[in-house]
């Protein structure tokens, strides 16, 4: 039998900025009309995170007018939409299908812009919104939190969650710009503020021990809400994250996945807790499992999980819940595999700053490394 085979193989080059400043909607700092000035004014749909508009009551009419400002560069085609922050953004469908029924109405097309103002949830919904709205509208990404400045607002993925799993719908997709306005973060809650440090341990952990060790020195400054060293452990973060994604699997065709080092367990307890657990919350206790495991398996040594485990503590994070026990925790092993595409692959820990990766778990070890860190949970209560 004779067969005809016609090969195709092309890349694509991906470009957008990440920015940092401070009061980007007063209409003196240009920074956003800047990057959107064309031959004639694109139409801008915005979507809000509900948190964000309590925090900041004076958000949309602050809007209004820096777009009444540059309204040569670009229209504001509608009212903002406010979405409800957090998971629940994730959770609802619904949300998803009236930004593209928005796209619709207001006549957003490929030429027009999403911009989204919010949390990383918000951030990674409306993402996923306007991937799938004709076959993908410019995004822009404003982060609001510590979590989706230095981790999630700047990467490549969007998603929703669906069937009670993480993330089980998405896309990648590069947003067309992202800012990151420092002034925001000033109304974060003490849990907020806190959440996105776990993955400036994360990064540390596997990537960068001078990195760990300026989070050691910075630690107290950091929980006690110091905004110097936050911003720059958010840029810090952020680069490193760039850095990855430019790596040579920006789109995860393989199945390794090396910033989701504590994600695993991180993922499975949200869901466990019905989403009470603050994803960076849970990320730090499944950095604190597998660094644990990490030393069970000698891998690393006393010292190092004392250090490590003393950081989350310091920055105030727990670590432990009572949903880390049971047989439901280990079923998040088996998600997470599905996740990847069939090959588990989990990042573990050879040294503070350098990851290695495995391909399977010893179970028994990980109950031993849930009822050291109970243990050690226990003690740092009592003190």
């Amino acid at each position: 039998m004779t067969h005809t085979v016609l090969q195709q193989a092309f890349s694509v080059h991906f470009q957008y900025k990440v920015c940092f400043t401070h009061g980007l909607f007063d209409p003196k700092n240009s920074l956003l009309a800047d990057h959107l000035r064309s031959e004639s004014p694109a139409r801008i749909f915005v979507v809000l995170d509900q948190g964000l508009t309590e925090a900041h009551p004076d958000l949309i009419s602050k809007l209004e007018e820096y777009f009444d400002t540059y309204k040569k560069d670009v229209l504001l085609c509608a009212a903002p939409m406010i979405v409800p922050g957090g998971e629940a953004s994730k959770n609802d469908e619904d949300l998803v299908r009236q930004i593209v029924e928005a796209t619709h109405l207001y006549g957003i097309d490929r030429h027009s812009y999403i911009m989204v103002i919010g949390g990383g949830a918000v951030l990674d919904m409306v993402g996923f919104a306007a991937a799938i709205s004709h076959r993908g509208v410019r995004h822009i990404r404003i982060p609001t939190t510590v979590l989706s400045q230095n981790d999630s607002g700047v990467g490549v993925k969007n998603s929703i969650n669906y069937f009670g799993k993480k993330n089980y719908i998405g896309t990648f997709a590069t947003p067309y710009l992202v800012i990151n306005d420092f002034d925001f973060l000033k109304t974060l809650d003490d849990r907020d503020w806190r959440s996105g440090l776990a993955e400036a341990i994360k990064v540390a952990l596997i990537k960068d021990a001078d990195f760990f060790q300026w989070l050691e020195k910075h630690a107290l400054g950091l929980a006690q809400r110091a905004m110097e060293p936050m911003k720059d452990s958010i840029i810090r973060c952020a680069k490193m994250h760039l850095d990855h994604i430019a790596g040579k699997d920006p789109f995860e065709m393989g199945s390794s996945r090396p910033l989701d080092f504590g994600h695993w367990a991180a993922h499975k307890l949200e869901n466990l807790t019905n989403f009470d657990l603050r994803h960076g919350e849970a990320v730090a206790i499944g950095i604190a499992l597998d660094s644990t495991y990490s030393f069970l398996k000698g891998w690393i040594g006393e010292a190092d999980i004392e250090r490590i485990l003393k950081l989350i503590t310091d920055l105030g994070f727990d670590l432990f819940v009572p949903e880390l026990t049971g047989d439901n925790l280990i079923k998040g092993l088996e998600e997470f595999r599905e996740h990847l595409g069939g090959r588990l692959t989990i990042m573990l820990l050879k040294a503070v700053g350098k990851g290695e990766e495995v391909h399977e778990m010893d179970t028994n070890l990980i109950r031993k490394a849930i009822a050291y860190l109970e243990s050690k949970h226990k003690i740092t209560n009592l003190n």
